[in-house]
């Protein structure tokens, strides 16, 4: 098999090793965790189960990373036809219709990131009549954290936090596609507008003049009134979170995917050109764009490779020219460094497929460790490089 990515140019052998390698790593944590799910992140670069809670058992279906485990075995069966990998993700179906069903940890925006890929595609796939309810419920859900005036979806905690209230972050945009799904679905373009204003808000709001981006930003939630732009990922307030970054040039490409609307093509490929003017030299990100070589700050493997998937996507909606070109080419650069350096195709001993991603370093949390986000999104871009024809999930 030999990978080209979209524009037609040969990639390096090694990003051809690298896919063989996470396959048999998706293959071999199917044994490991069944229809379990491991944490957020790897500790030691090993995945162990999700820990238990006070009203949930070790492995239950929380938090907002369960959904890339089904995505990884969707992705690994079209590239490889195993039925394996179709029963393996199928199998998860049932845990997520369980949790929307049963209000299992549901006050947050991730519901677009949990139903796109754990029931939307295997509605799209095989046709799932339970994936498709469930997938709707949880855009229902998702529908009530839209706030009026403000025209915003808020991101995190029940609606009547006052901490919360009115705040929104820019990986919000990655869960927008499931209300466009919705609304095509249904028909009701409840789902789609909500969609489109959130958007034109986060276009208008958190991309800042100079094309950097805010990690989080708050309206007045009574007046709609913008108020100010923050992190609680980043650096500080006024630098450049890494995967935020990322989410913004993958996230408002998939918006312009459902609208056409040019001013979210433009807005990605601004988000895009500020990410690819601020990599270091092997062209994975730190985990702040404000950092670069010889700042002793931890890379985040997981916000380039989101980026190259954004990059494929922006690509794919340029005419043929030298734009189109500078970004396939550049994607192709970023995801042959991570195969090189940051996969696990010589680490056998993990159960990662990329290594040296941050979840949080302000609070410490899976620095410089794997995460489930960023082998999916790894492993997506494989995907797309060896099948640009199949139908994207998001």
């Amino acid at each position: 098999m030999t990978l080209t990515h979209a524009g037609g140019s040969p990639i390096a052998a090694r990003t051809e090793q690298a896919l063989a390698a996470a396959l048999a790593t998706v293959r071999a944590n199917i044994a490991a965790f069944g229809d379990a799910y491991p944490d957020d992140t790897t500790s030691g670069g090993v995945y162990l189960p999700r820990p238990a809670t006070a009203t949930l058992p070790e492995g239950a279906n929380r938090g907002w990373t369960t959904s890339f485990v089904p995505g990884m075995l969707w992705l690994a069966w079209e590239v490889t036809g195993d039925d394996t990998f179709r029963a393996a993700a199928a199998a998860h179906v049932d845990s997520f219709v369980a949790r929307v069903h049963g209000g299992i940890d549901l006050d947050t925006h991730d519901l677009g990131f949990l139903y796109t890929l754990s029931c939307v595609t295997p509605w799209r796939l095989l046709g799932d009549e339970d994936a498709k309810t469930a997938a709707l419920a949880a855009a229902d859900h998702l529908m009530t954290r839209f706030l009026e005036p403000a025209g915003i979806v808020q991101a995190w905690g029940d609606l009547s936090d006052p901490q919360q209230r009115g705040r929104t972050i820019i990986d919000s945009l990655m869960n927008m596609p499931l209300l466009h799904w919705a609304g095509r679905t249904t028909g009701d373009e409840r789902y789609v507008a909500a969609a489109v204003r959130h958007t034109v808000q986060l276009r208008d709001r958190i991309v800042r003049p100079d094309g950097s981006t805010f990690h989080t930003y708050y309206w007045d939630p009574v007046t709609g009134e913008p108020l100010r732009g923050t992190t609680a990922q980043g650096f500080a307030d006024d630098s450049c979170w890494a995967r935020g970054q990322a989410w913004g040039a993958y996230g408002f490409a998939l918006n312009y995917r459902y609208t056409k609307d040019e001013s979210f093509l433009v807005a990605a490929r601004t988000c895009a050109d500020y990410f690819l003017d601020h990599l270091p030299a092997d062209l994975v990100a730190y985990w702040d764009l404000d950092f670069t070589d010889g700042d002793e700050q931890p890379r985040d493997s997981s916000a380039s490779a989101i980026a190259v998937c954004g990059l494929v996507e922006i690509a794919g909606w340029l005419p043929e020219g030298e734009d189109k070109a500078r970004y396939l080419d550049r994607a192709a650069a970023i995801l042959s460094s991570l195969a090189s350096s940051y996969s696990t195709a010589d680490h056998p001993q993990s159960n990662a497929l990329l290594l040296h991603g941050v979840y949080d370093r302000n609070s410490d949390a899976g620095v410089d460790e794997g995460n489930l986000w960023g082998d999916y999104f790894y492993l997506e871009a494989l995907v797309r490089t060896v099948r640009p024809d199949r139908t994207l999930y998001w």
